[in-house]
């Protein structure tokens, strides 16, 4: 595993701040050479560490928290590998308590959130859902 420095972790805070900053002001502002600060971005993105530069708007569109309950059986990773790749599942954890995965899914309405949950619970070792849909979403903190 690949650990950052003091130094690349402050270019990380900048970049979660606004990626779209200038390989110019970031040096600035770390006080090293533009060359210094585009070699370690490039670094950082071909170990892997960023994955990609991307906007991210705030989707308006319905979505549920989906609690599972996975059978001892069948290895959590495993489902949690296969659920990763349906469409609308924007986040998936695996997580300690009650529940083995937590997940959020979003669609454009209620009943394609319905659907894409009956293809979760048709997935072999998924014993159990409980699906809170949200209401209101007061703060994304990841923006």
């Amino acid at each position: 595993m690949i650990t950052l420095d003091a130094v690349d972790k402050k270019i990380m805070a900048l970049l979660r701040t606004d990626s779209r900053t200038s390989y110019t002001n970031m040096a600035k502002t770390l006080d090293m050479s533009e060359g210094t600060v585009r070699r370690r971005i490039q670094n950082l993105v071909q170990s892997g560490i960023i994955k990609r530069f991307t906007v991210e708007a705030r989707d308006e569109r319905p979505k549920a928290l989906v609690l599972m309950s996975i059978a001892p059986s069948i290895p959590t990773s495993q489902i949690a590998k296969q659920i990763s790749k349906f469409g609308g599942v924007t986040s998936l954890f695996e997580v300690a308590g009650p529940y083995d995965i937590t997940l959020t899914v979003s669609g454009d309405n209620i009943p394609s959130i319905n659907q894409r949950i009956d293809e979760i619970r048709s997935v072999k070792g998924v014993q159990q859902t409980t699906t809170l849909f949200v209401l209101k979403e007061w703060a994304d903190l990841s923006l």
